[in-house]
């Protein structure tokens, strides 16, 4: 099993990967399914930013593409190159991609890998949308 600084880490290896010529803003992903297998994202940006997508969504998407619907945490590290920033919290979009897959306690890990707190999904997205809203 994995712990949270492990899947702290797995982000801060992740961010590595990004894509950010505009922004500079480099974001990291660990998404820790239920089966116990990491999936990892990166920020993708792209010169016509709609098509930009967020390190969580490349990392939930990745990891339904292979089957997993159930998922226990996901690990958040970003901020400006050569820097982490104390606190970077996942946008809108990818708070409502969690809610469509994860219960209302799925753990939200963001920091870095040596300081980090952690805050459950309701918290961040306390009226979020769902399948019992249609």
């Amino acid at each position: 099993m994995t712990d949270d600084r492990e899947l702290m880490q797995a982000a801060q290896r992740a961010r590595g990967n990004s894509h950010s010529p505009y922004s500079h803003f480099r974001v990291g992903a660990a998404l820790l399914a239920k089966s116990g297998k990491v999936y990892t994202g990166c920020n993708i940006e792209n010169a016509a930013f709609p098509a930009t997508v967020c390190a969580e969504r490349t990392a939930f998407f990745k990891a339904v593409s292979e089957g997993e619907r159930e998922f226990e945490a996901i690990a958040i590290v970003g901020g400006k190159e050569g820097e982490t920033s104390d606190f970077c919290a996942p946008c809108g979009v990818c708070r409502q991609v969690m809610a469509e897959f994860c219960r209302k306690d799925f753990k939200i890990l963001l920091g870095s890998p040596e300081k980090f707190e952690a805050y459950p999904l309701e918290a961040l997205l306390p009226f979020s949308f769902t399948e019992k809203d249609l």
